[in-house]
């Protein structure tokens, strides 16, 4: 009999979201008059912008005429998305990024969990709590963790601990780590890094021979001139940094499936024998290997996000998606729970009433509001007491939840 991967063993029950999933449709079963309010998952619900379902139609036109078919494209992705990234999502913030350094994907949660592969299972892994569970996740599977504790947090992995004294920020370690994850705006507390902070992240990278996971699928919801958008507007960060892209959340992509990661050239990392080698010609082996690219009409949809139309509908998706947390934010708020994010992301972190566990508060959104939420535990042990609310709904819904959360909770 066939031997399985005693590393997926470890893993404690379901990944998070499909956990929601099942308690959500166990309840819905038992409650079918129940109309529910779907604000956990962030899956976007405003339409594709015109642009770009014009530009995929064209696409698919393209396709069904023997002149101008197109079988498989480069794993890497077609070079007109790839220069329209480079000059549009960069050169205007004074980033230099070669389109060939560019590797499109059909997801950053993918890619996020894969980067990890070519990386050796001893090096020494840092990663945010919260934060996405992904990144954890995926080391569990790769074998570089030992078991989860009470907390569920894994031997052999370094949790940067992060909460409300901190402002939820990670704080640098002081010991040697290899790899180290950062999300920002993170998912989920929505708090974003100042150009001093990311610098000081750059320079111990740099000082230790790190490679920093920086997860910028965000990036577009940022509202404060002053922040960063990329780590590469810091200086060495293309020695020492890949960062993860998507057009899921910024142009409604969660169901088209877009996304993109930059692995500089002039990023290196040792062997075995010490010698240096260049993580870009992984990275491509890699793709090469067991990637066969994204779709030609999807990846002429993602150009049009680049385009004069494309930009201005964007825009406006983004618009409408922050102001939805922001009314999120001023309810809560006056209610008199303790509400974090909405300004710079598109998620809403609150503080459980009546030191209420993570879990508990979950259900009682559910049962009693019939509003979904996503519980902070399953970020991390530092999410305990918390929960996170998504912004990605209809006005009307999420003005109707407001009421209901009112209804049942005056703090």
């Amino acid at each position: 009999m066939a031997q399985i991967n005693s590393h997926y063993l470890k893993l404690k029950s379901g990944y998070l979201f499909p956990e929601i999933g099942r308690r959500v449709s166990e309840f819905a079963q038992k409650n079918p008059a129940a109309r529910l309010i779907r604000l956990g998952i962030g899956d976007v619900t405003r339409p594709l912008p015109d642009a770009v379902v014009k530009a995929g139609k064209a696409a698919f036109d393209e396709l069904s005429r023997a002149e101008t078919f197109r079988g498989y494209g480069p794993e890497k992705g077609y070079e007109f998305l790839r220069r329209a990234i480079a000059e549009n999502d960069f050169k205007p913030r004074g980033v230099v990024v070669d389109p060939e350094e560019i590797f499109i994907s059909d997801a950053s949660k993918c890619d996020t969990a894969n980067m990890q592969e070519l990386f050796d299972q001893n090096c020494r892994v840092a990663i945010p709590d919260p934060v996405y569970p992904v990144y954890v996740d995926t080391n569990v599977m790769a074998g570089r963790t030992g078991s989860a504790d009470g907390q569920g947090r894994y031997e052999g992995l370094h949790y940067l601990s992060s909460g409300p004294e901190s402002g939820f920020l990670p704080q640098i370690p002081r010991e040697r780590f290899d790899i180290v994850y950062l999300c920002f705006p993170n998912n989920p507390t929505g708090v974003v890094a100042t150009k001093d902070e990311l610098k000081r992240w750059v320079d111990y990278a740099r000082a230790n021979e790190a490679v920093i996971f920086f997860d910028a699928a965000y990036e577009a919801y940022i509202t404060d001139e002053h922040i960063p958008h990329s780590i590469f507007e810091i200086e060495g960060a293309s020695e020492c940094a890949v960062e993860f892209r998507s057009f899921s959340k910024t142009a409604g992509f969660t169901g088209t499936r877009c996304a993109f990661t930059v692995v500089p050239r002039a990023l290196m990392c040792r062997n075995s024998r010490g010698e240096k080698v260049a993580l870009h010609a992984l990275w491509h082996r890699r793709q090469s290997t067991k990637f066969n690219g994204v779709s030609y009409p999807v990846q002429r949809a993602a150009e049009a996000c680049y385009s004069d139309e494309g930009k201005k509908e964007i825009r406006e998706l983004i618009a409408y998606y922050m102001e939805n947390a922001k009314f999120i934010h001023q309810t809560l708020s006056k209610m008199g729970f303790a509400v974090y994010g909405a300004i710079n992301a598109p998620y809403i972190w609150l503080k459980t009433p009546h030191d209420t566990d993570s879990w508990g508060f979950f259900n009682e959104l559910l049962h009693k509001a019939h509003v979904v939420g996503t519980p902070g535990a399953g970020f991390g042990a530092c999410g305990e007491g918390y929960l996170r609310l998504s912004s990605f709904g209809s006005r009307a819904d999420i003005a109707e939840a407001m009421e209901r959360i009112r209804q049942i909770y005056d703090i």
